[in-house]
């Protein structure tokens, strides 16, 4: 490639990054700027007498326990979900039984039902089993949605891994068991943590279902930020909000650079140890 269409190619993919990047600039943006300013004709696109005070207003007691109660219902799914989907798919790859494809056609068919075709059911049942309003009634649900595609990941990273450093494994000495934590497991490493990081994801931005099993006063983040524009008689407080979503998205930042770290060096272990 010639000099002058790599730097064609590289002005687009800036210009595209710039693009993509541009909302989150401005909700940065908005979230430091006064009520005011925010509300005029004229855009501010550029930060100016920047106020930190739209933090300090919806960081209270309403912020606290909606974050705590997204915490512990997306760590009850991630785990939960993660651990069925990991035995589901070294199952399915490793064995053969009878109803293997089926099973796994069910897996992909169950991903295609639309969310809101199930609210009536997931209500009367969590309702008759007394989940209704409870963590655990939305873990229930959360890991519902989140094991069938997660299960289908996992299953391709099993499917990577030749049976065979096992089966060496066990010829030089090893059990199944050993064979299996001591070579397969940590070149599934990468394969858990993309999997966590899906479901985290769509754990903690997942809105719909909670609208449906919690009540207004027990509400996880997405549903406490939907809750900022939920004003009468007053104008919405947009850098109050803006301010919010970045305190919402926070976590999720933090927590994949955490595990990207662990992604890219568990992805250098597998392939030095295969």
């Amino acid at each position: 490639m010639t000099s002058r269409p790599r730097r064609v190619w590289s002005a687009a993919a800036v210009a595209i990054a710039l693009i993509w990047a541009f909302p989150v600039y401005w909700i940065l943006n908005s979230a430091f700027q006064p009520a005011d300013r925010l509300r005029s004709t004229d855009p501010a696109w550029f930060p100016r007498n920047l106020s930190e005070s739209g933090f300090g207003r919806v960081f209270d007691d309403s912020f606290i326990a909606s974050f705590k109660l997204s915490i512990v219902v997306t760590l009850i799914a991630i785990v939960v979900a993660g651990l069925c989907a990991f035995l589901g798919a070294l199952a399915i790859s490793r064995f053969r039984f009878r109803g293997r494809m089926q099973m796994v056609l069910v897996v992909l068919a169950i991903q295609m039902i639309p969310p809101e075709a199930l609210f009536i059911s997931q209500y009367k049942m969590l309702n008759e089993w007394g989940l209704f309003n409870t963590v655990m009634g939305l873990g229930l649900l959360y890991i519902a949605m989140i094991l069938p595609f997660t299960l289908w990941m996992l299953r391709g990273f099993v499917d990577g891994v030749p049976i065979e450093l096992e089966e060496a494994a066990m010829v030089d000495g090893c059990s199944r068991t050993r064979a299996f934590f001591s070579i397969t497991f940590p070149l599934l490493a990468p394969g858990l943590v993309a999997s966590s990081v899906y479901g985290f994801l769509q754990a903690w931005n997942e809105f719909t279902l909670a609208v449906v099993v919690m009540d207004p006063s027990n509400r996880t983040l997405p549903l406490w930020l939907k809750g900022l524009t939920d004003v009468s008689n007053a104008a919405i407080d947009w850098p109050g909000v803006m301010a919010g979503a970045t305190l919402v998205a926070v976590p999720v930042i933090v927590f994949f650079m955490i595990v990207q770290g662990r992604m890219t060096s568990g992805l250098v272990s597998g392939a030095v140890k295969g």
